[in-house]
């Protein structure tokens, strides 16, 4: 009966939200198809803008799991951790650049290891309790123009390393 409400209730909300925007859009008599378009517009702009950052850290990433790198480094922490898979390190170093390239890892884990070993659970735990702070950083600075990030970079490091270190926690308990 609940999972019944919440599939309906998913199915009607972004259409509500849509309705909702011309509703108050048509209520403040503002031309609603010129913010549309001029919109539309601001974001191809924003697109234009960070996709070479976005290139450059896809094609990062791609040579350094093809190069082998990543895989050294996990081997490398591996021996630190001991019985703790390689992969969900690498997995780890990779969330921070691009989350698409650590799905990929996460399948591959899946593959090896199931969903429901300490594996597969320190691995959902931490893809969803993670933030991709190059990206996140590179793409909103860049699309407003910061270039002193200050304490951004230390605080997402800290705040990933919390969540890297909980998801190791509460697989564990489960």
């Amino acid at each position: 009966m609940q999972s019944e409400i919440l599939m309906h209730l998913s199915n009607i909300i972004i259409p509500a939200l849509v309705f909702y925007i011309i509703a108050t859009g048509l209520a403040a008599k503002r031309d609603i198809y010129h913010c549309f378009t001029k919109g539309a517009t601001d974001g191809i702009k924003t697109v234009a803008e960070i996709a070479p950052t976005l290139i450059g850290l896809m094609v990062a990433v791609g040579v350094l799991r093809a190069s082998g790198f990543l895989q050294y480094l996990g081997n490398l922490f591996g021996r630190l951790t001991g019985d703790f898979p390689q992969e969900v390190i690498s997995l780890f170093i990779v969330k921070m650049i691009s989350s698409s390239a650590a799905t990929g890892l996460a399948l591959d884990i899946f593959k090896e290891y199931g969903t429901d070993s300490y594996a597969g659970l320190v691995t959902s735990l931490a893809l969803s309790s993670t933030e991709t702070i190059f990206y996140t950083m590179s793409v909103y600075y860049m699309a407003i123009g910061i270039t002193k990030t200050r304490w951004t970079l230390a605080g997402a490091f800290l705040a990933t390393v919390a969540g890297l270190i909980m998801s190791m926690l509460l697989a564990g308990c489960m």
